[in-house]
């Protein structure tokens, strides 16, 4: 690499600096324009990788992110929708719910006329770690667009849902869940 910064780039003072500065160098220098699906992949880690840092410090695993998020704004799923929504295999939310059950952020119950599922609901405490921390997802957020403008943040959040609508109408996904539909059904 040459002497020179990348654009925005700091100089590397704590070692993920310089897995920082190696992945912008990487995306400006090495890989072509066209792999969107790389980029997407690294910007999610990096974006992970702030949020896991902040949640840590109040003892709230990443893991457990995607939960409370979901169940902040819909509570009392069924622990099939909770993990069909955050994109988790069952036997995976499973796991961070038994964990989150014991750390006191939600019950699981079963409901008087359904025995068969279980019903996933925030306890006070999961309900007051939304004030806590939403506002350090939004603090990412912030970072991550800070010299943008407003018109390119709108362009990139356009842009970015519609390669999401159209990777939801892939052809091969929907014959996945139609097959899935099929065995469960059989």
């Amino acid at each position: 690499m040459t002497k020179q910064r990348l654009a925005g780039e700091k100089p590397a003072t704590q070692p993920g600096d310089e897995i920082a500065r190696r992945v912008l160098k990487h995306w400006h220098e090495a890989v072509p324009s066209d792999r969107n699906a790389h980029l997407v992949k690294d910007a999610t880690r990096s974006f992970l990788r702030s949020l896991q840092l902040r949640l840590a410090q109040h003892d709230v695993q990443l893991g457990h992110w995607a939960f409370l998020r979901i169940l902040w704004h819909r509570d009392g799923l069924t622990q099939r929708e909770l993990s069909a929504e955050a994109g988790v295999m069952e036997p995976t939310t499973l796991i961070a719910l038994r964990a989150m059950e014991a750390l006191g952020y939600i019950r699981r119950e079963h409901k008087p006329d359904n025995r068969k599922n279980i019903y996933v609901y925030l306890t006070p405490l999961g309900r007051r770690l939304e004030k806590t921390l939403v506002p350090l997802a939004e603090e990412i957020n912030a970072i991550a667009v800070r010299g943008l403008s407003a018109a390119d943040i709108a362009i990139a959040r356009r842009v970015l849902l519609t390669m999401l609508a159209n990777l939801a109408h892939d052809p091969l996904l929907e014959e996945g869940a139609a097959q899935a539909s099929r065995r469960r059904v059989v």
